[in-house]
């Protein structure tokens, strides 16, 4: 089950951190989400089951892109703010050939918003099944 951990009050902006059961944010020791003030920063998102640990979808970039999109929306809407608010990404991709199809779905998840967006390629996860690891940031204004 998803945590917000308590507000702290740091200087003029307040600090919320969100958590998930994502096993490596335990292991490592970082929040899913970090809002400070009206800017968020999501950490780098896979497309693990929070249930099992299992990595999702291990023979598809695409799917595993649509479901990190969606987690990283989840966590910007856990700390108020919403789809539209999220004005940049970077996607790590494991190989060349699937780098279309996270393109495909940036596109398909966040349409006209339009994100500034960048793409590596060549990166190496934690976890072979890992085809791809996406970070956000968010501002939320009103």
């Amino acid at each position: 089950m998803p945590l917000l951990s308590p507000i702290f009050l740091t200087g003029a902006f307040t600090m919320i951190r969100y958590r998930t059961c994502n096993p490596y944010e335990q292991e490592f020791g970082y929040s899913r989400a970090v809002r400070r003030g009206p800017f968020v920063f999501v950490s780098g998102t896979t497309s693990i089951d929070p249930n099992t640990g299992e990595i999702l979808h291990p023979d598809s970039a695409y799917h595993q892109a649509i479901r990190i999109f969606q987690e990283i929306i989840t966590a910007v809407e856990a700390v108020g703010g919403n789809k539209i608010d999220i004005v940049r990404v970077r996607m790590f991709v494991t190989a060349q050939e699937d780098a279309g199809g996270v393109g495909r779905a940036l596109k398909e998840v966040f349409g006209d918003i339009e994100p500034a967006a960048t793409m590596i390629i060549g990166a190496k996860f934690v976890a072979p099944k890992m085809l791809v690891e996406i970070e956000a940031d968010a501002v939320i204004l009103w």
